[in-house]
């Protein structure tokens, strides 16, 4: 079932890892839905089931949805030489599970770069074995109802627009979840070594027609101190306002899912801030996220 309209959503695992702490920043934005990634430090998709039961039993009770289904299917942490078995295992588990949700979008990515030593990308980056992989995901999904949608992020996909636009004319059926603070981050593999990073606007403008959804996230590369800079929305190099514009404009009905990674990284364990810091970030980047879909005439409550 499509969801109706625009709608505000969120990694709430970044303001509290328990579901209850999920579950009370999520209704102090005023918003009915979360991205569920992370519970008590566990994928959704690896919890037990009877924990699993008790996660759905308290959504429900809350009254909260789950707007897409944050799964770690052929994530950056996952190499291409891994069993194929393992994949589609998480693939069945989580059509499963969505749909004790009621969640019709899941996202995934296209397995880790290859890269040398000195982290130049191979030449060889199996290509038609990831491609041969992500078909038999998305037909699971797809049979089942459900649409799976690809971020840029470090996987094979997020190697460049082109990347991204040669995996989707392999891949049919398959959509993407665009992360604009992704790009600013990531470097551009069809460049020369070093990468430059890449341009978020020029990537969304090459993707455009395939995007389903949406994670607002900013940042900004230090090339000085080679570090990752997260910021709130707007103020990084992600090309927030431009992007999310030009959305609006062109009838985009879709998710906007905060992922600040301002207080927690979600893939790396040593960014931590206290629990009130943690909360106190989530809710101003739902807030200030609000205020700028009301500058750009979409007001939303939640």
């Amino acid at each position: 079932m499509k969801e109706p309209g625009i709608y505000l959503t969120g990694f709430a695992d970044e303001a509290a890892d328990d579901l209850s702490g999920q579950i009370r920043v999520t209704e102090t934005l005023g918003w009915n839905r979360i991205e569920a990634r992370s519970i008590d430090g566990t994928n959704i998709n690896d919890l037990s089931d009877d924990r699993f039961e008790n996660v759905c039993r308290e959504l429900s009770d809350a009254g909260i949805s789950v707007s897409c289904y944050g799964s770690t299917i052929a994530n950056w942490g996952t190499p291409i030489s891994r069993p194929f078995e393992e994949s589609l295992a998480a693939t069945d588990r989580a059509a499963t599970r969505m749909r004790r949700l009621g969640t019709t979008l899941v996202r995934i990515m296209s397995y880790a770069v290859l890269r040398d030593r000195d982290g130049r990308a191979l030449d060889d980056q199996k290509e038609e074995e990831r491609f041969r992989r992500l078909r038999e995901i998305t037909r699971r999904f797809l049979d089942a109802g459900i649409t799976p949608v690809h971020e840029n992020c470090m996987t094979y996909g997020g190697m460049s627009a082109g990347h991204t636009l040669r995996m989707l004319e392999n891949v049919p059926g398959l959509k993407l979840v665009f992360d604009l603070g992704n790009p600013p981050l990531t470097p551009d593999f069809t460049k020369t070594f070093p990468y430059p990073m890449q341009s978020s606007l020029a990537f969304y403008r090459t993707v455009k027609p395939h995007i389903a959804y949406v994670h607002i996230k900013d940042a900004r590369w230090d090339g000085e101190r080679k570090e990752e800079r997260y910021c709130f929305p707007g103020e990084g190099d992600g090309e927030v306002v431009a992007i999310v514009e030009d959305l609006l404009q062109s009838g985009y009905d879709g998710g906007f899912s905060m992922e600040p990674h301002m207080a927690v990284v979600f893939h790396d364990a040593q960014v931590r801030s206290s629990a009130d810091a943690r909360v106190e970030n989530y809710v101003e980047y739902g807030r200030r996220f609000m205020k700028l879909m009301k500058k750009l005439g979409k007001p939303l409550k939640r």
